[in-house]
């Protein structure tokens, strides 16, 4: 991949959000491909439709791409709160690009793509109204609180400048694709337990460790009533998935 982006195609435009915008896509649209199948090149839909930007002909996986020229926050500000909510509870919510670069030399540093299936209504923030006499008062829009999201959910393109072979990319999004499959409900005790998890700063850990997360995970899950049988549940899911390894005697092993 050329990790560099092209200024001249951006010249003709004043606004520089505009500028930004033109050269992101244009870099996108020569580099990208398609993280699910491997497609070399996705497809931009047509412009103003919500949410999702990009589409995979092969597939049909959508996506949307937001750029910032600097690191991403434990927020990303997002569109209309909404149409996100909606597209997260429906069957085609779009799977998200993330892009950084450099400035000003506008140069491509980081590239993470966010699987569909690791985003949950409570991952989004509504923002305040906009206010009387803005030109779309009234208007809410959403953050997405990118905290939230698992490790394993962060799957880079690029980083630090270094293009991650696709193969790699491909089998990280293929070996949590089973998640989909799962109801927003079970897909949060699934994303709660890989919190957990990631919490735990030693490779090898043991089921009361993940016990100790129990009375938080009573807060997220109320109507609950049975967390730990509910922990080692989860664990046995992600033991038969091969994201966790039982060594036996109450002890895991991350992989």
């Amino acid at each position: 991949m050329n990790l560099q982006m092209r200024k001249d195609i951006a010249e003709v435009y004043h606004s520089n959000s505009q500028k930004i915008r033109v050269m992101t896509e244009d870099w996108f649209n020569r580099n990208m491909y398609c993280p699910y199948c491997g497609r070399q090149k996705i497809c931009h839909f047509q412009n103003n439709r919500p949410v999702a930007d990009y589409f995979c002909p092969d597939c049909g996986e959508e996506y949307e791409l937001k750029s910032k020229g600097g690191a991403f926050g434990r927020k990303i500000n997002d569109g209309a709160y909404s149409t996100m909510i909606t597209r997260i509870q429906a069957s085609n919510n779009p799977n998200f690009f993330f892009l950084q670069y450099s400035q000003p030399d506008f140069r491509v540093k980081n590239v993470m793509m966010v699987p569909k299936y690791f985003f949950l209504t409570e991952m989004i923030e509504k923002r305040k109204p906009l206010r009387e006499g803005a030109r779309r008062a009234g208007w809410i829009g959403c953050n997405i609180i990118m905290e939230q999201i698992p490790d394993e959910g962060k799957i880079y393109i690029i980083k630090n400048e270094m293009p991650i072979l696709m193969e790699e990319v491909i089998e990280k999004v293929q070996r949590t694709r089973f998640i989909a499959e799962y109801k927003l409900d079970a897909r949060g005790w699934i994303l709660d337990i890989f919190h957990c998890i990631e919490r735990i700063p030693n490779k090898d850990f043991t089921l009361d460790e993940v016990y100790q997360f129990a009375d938080e995970l009573a807060v997220r899950h109320p109507n609950n009533h049975h967390i730990k049988e509910k922990i080692r549940q989860q664990l046995q899911l992600l033991r038969d998935k091969g994201l966790i390894e039982f060594r036996g005697g109450g002890t895991y092993r991350k992989r």
